[in-house]
C-alpha cells in the first residue's frame, strides 16, 4: 500500500475522533435517568405589583407536585423562599437566592424547580450568575410548564430572552409606581406605607383618640418635658404607638417630626403643600415646635461649665458683629468664634445672669398688657406679598426649564430653588397664626411675675426658654461703650417677634 492510500485510510478515522471530541462534555439527559435525584425549590413573591403575584406556598406545592412527577426527591433543607422580595434591583438582598446559587456551586443539587423562571430571575445579571454555575454542573431549571437545560445553547438562548422580558415588565412597574407616587404628590394625596400615629390605614382619616395624645405630646414638649419623660407617662398610661408597641423616645421625636400630623406633603424630603387630608397639629404649633427642636437642650448642663446653671437665652442671644449665636458658658454669653484662631476669632462676651435678667423683665412687661383671647382666624396676605409670591413661582418655573434644557446642573438647580422656595416659604407664614395659647396659657395678665417666679423656682426652665423664645425673635449684643464692670444696657438690642 502507498503513502497515498495509507493517508484515505487515516483520514476518516481522524474525523471520527475530531467529531467524538467536540461533542458537549455534558450530553443532554431524559427524564428516566433523572429517578431519585436531588432538587432544589426556589419561592419568591414581590411587594411590587406584578402581574403574577402567587404565593409562595402555593408556588411550593406546585413546585413539589412537579418534582413528583419527575421522581425528583426535595429535602425541606433545599427549600430556598424570599418572601416580599423583590428581584428587580440588582441591589436587592435575597437570602434565599444567595443560599440557593450557593448548593448549586457545592454539587449539592442538579434540578432547580420554580414556578417560573422570572421567580427565578429579573434581571440578566442574575441569569448570567446561573449559567456560569452552571458551567461546571450539569443543571435543569424545571418551571411549571417547561423545563431549560442550562448546559444547552437553545435552553439559554430562550432563557436569556424570557429574562429580558421580565426585566422590561420590571422597568415597566417601576415607572408606573414612580408616576404614581408623583401623581398623588401632586395632588396632595398622602404617602402609602405603614399607619401613622392619629390616622387609619390610609392617612386621611383621624383617629379621635390618638389624635388627642398627639396634641397633648406637643403641647407638652413645649412646655419643657423630654422626649424621654413623655414616652414613659405615655407607657404607665398603657398607650401604644401606631404599631402597637411601647413608646421610646425615638418614636416621641418621629412624631414631633412628622409633617402628615400637620398635614403638609412631602416629597423626596423637601415639603411640596399641603395635603389632603385633615391637620392633627396646626401648622403655627407644629413650627414652634420644629424650631425648638433645633435648639432643644437639656434641663440641666453637660457638667462642663463649673456653675451646672441652665441658660434661659439658648438659642437666641446674637453678636452684633459676627451674626453668629452666642452660647452660654462659665456665667456668660460667648460669641460663637470664641473658640477660633485664625482672623475671625471674636471675644464678645456678656454676663448670663445680668442679661437674662434684663430680658425677663421685658418679657414679663409684655406678658402683664397681653390678651391671647383674640381672633384665631389666619390674616390674609396683602397685594404686595402676593405678587411677591408669584413672582417667585415664575423664577421657580425659569429655573426648571433651564435645568430641564441642560442649561444649568443638577446640584445648581436644587440649590437655587431651595432658596426661591425658602422665600416663598419665608412669605407665606405670614398666613401662620402662632400658638400663643399653648405657649403663653396661664403665664398673662397682672400676675405674670409672680407666676414667672413660680416656674423659677419650679425649675421649669425649659418652658421659661420656650417662652423667652416665642416673644423674641433675637437678643442682639453690641460692643460695650462703657468702662469698668458696669452693665452697659446700651448694647442689647431686643428683637421682637410678631405676636
Amino acid at each position: 500500500m502507498d503513502a497515498d492510500e495509507q493517508q484515505t485510510d487515516r483520514q476518516p478515522l481522524a474525523d471520527r475522533r475530531i467529531s467524538r471530541l467536540s461533542l458537549p462534555r455534558q450530553a443532554r439527559r431524559s427524564a428516566a435517568d433523572w429517578s431519585g435525584e436531588r432538587a432544589a425549590i426556589y419561592c419568591r413573591i414581590s411587594h411590587a405589583d406584578d402581574d403574577d403575584q402567587t404565593g409562595v406556598d402555593r408556588q411550593e406545592r406546585i413546585c413539589r407536585d412537579t418534582a413528583e412527577r419527575l421522581n425528583l426527591t426535595v429535602p425541606n433543607r433545599l427549600v430556598f423562599v424570599d418572601n416580599n422580595r423583590s428581584a428587580w434591583k440588582r441591589n436587592r438582598k435575597r437570602p434565599g437566592w444567595d443560599a440557593l446559587l450557593e448548593a448549586v456551586s457545592d454539587g449539592h443539587v442538579r434540578h432547580i424547580l420554580t414556578y417560573h423562571p422570572d421567580r427565578l430571575m429579573r434581571q440578566p445579571h442574575d441569569l448570567e450568575q446561573l449559567l456560569h454555575i452552571a458551567d461546571q454542573h450539569d443543571i435543569t431549571l424545571h418551571g411549571q410548564a417547561n423545563r431549560r437545560d442550562l448546559a444547552d445553547p437553545d435552553d439559554r438562548f430562550f432563557l436569556r430572552i424570557e429574562v429580558a422580558h421580565a426585566c422590561r415588565s420590571s422597568d415597566d412597574t417601576s415607572r408606573r409606581l414612580r408616576d404614581a407616587t408623583v401623581d398623588r404628590a401632586r395632588d396632595g394625596q398622602p404617602h402609602g406605607g405603614k399607619r401613622r400615629f392619629g390616622y387609619d390605614k390610609t392617612g386621611t382619616v383621624i383617629i379621635a383618640a390618638e389624635a388627642v395624645i398627639a396634641r397633648e405630646v406637643f403641647t407638652r414638649y413645649l412646655d419643657g418635658e423630654t422626649p424621654t419623660a413623655l414616652a414613659r407617662d405615655l407607657n404607665e398610661r398603657q398607650e401604644r404607638t401606631a404599631l402597637g408597641r411601647e413608646w421610646n423616645a425615638d418614636s416621641i421625636r418621629a412624631l414631633l417630626d412628622s409633617h402628615h400630623v400637620a398635614g403638609i406633603r412631602v416629597f423626596r424630603g423637601e415639603e411640596v403643600g399641603r395635603g389632603q387630608w385633615p391637620a392633627i397639629i396646626n401648622e403655627g404649633l407644629w413650627q414652634e415646635v420644629r424650631d425648638r427642636r433645633t435648639y432643644r437642650a437639656p434641663a440641666v448642663s453637660s457638667g462642663q461649665n463649673e456653675d451646672n446653671r441652665f441658660y434661659l437665652l439658648r438659642g437666641i442671644v446674637m453678636c452684633k458683629r459676627c451674626g453668629v449665636r452666642m452660647a452660654g458658658s462659665m456665667g456668660n454669653y460667648l460669641c460663637g468664634r470664641s473658640q477660633r484662631t485664625d482672623s475671625e476669632f471674636c471675644g464678645r462676651s456678656v454676663s448670663a445672669p445680668t442679661l437674662e435678667a434684663f430680658v425677663t423683665d421685658a418679657a414679663i412687661n409684655l406678658l402683664e398688657r397681653l390678651d391671647v383671647t383674640g381672633s384665631t382666624e389666619p390674616p390674609s396676605l396683602t397685594e404686595a406679598d402676593q405678587a411677591a409670591i408669584e413672582a417667585e413661582q415664575e423664577e421657580l418655573a425659569e429655573l426648571k426649564d433651564m435645568w430641564e434644557a441642560g442649561e444649568l446642573k443638577t446640584r445648581e438647580y436644587r440649590a437655587m430653588r431651595k432658596t426661591v422656595e425658602d422665600r416663598i416659604a419665608q412669605v407665606r407664614r405670614k398666613l401662620v397664626i402662632r400658638p400663643a395659647v399653648e405657649v403663653l396659657g396661664g403665664l398673662v395678665g397682672p400676675d405674670a411675675r409672680s407666676i414667672w417666679k413660680g416656674l423659677g423656682e419650679g425649675k421649669q426652665y425649659e418652658r421659661m426658654n420656650t417662652v423667652l423664645r416665642f416673644l423674641f425673635g433675637a437678643v442682639i449684643i453690641d460692643a460695650s461703650s462703657t468702662r469698668g464692670r458696669s452693665f452697659d444696657f446700651g448694647r442689647v438690642d431686643i428683637e421682637p417677634n410678631e405676636l
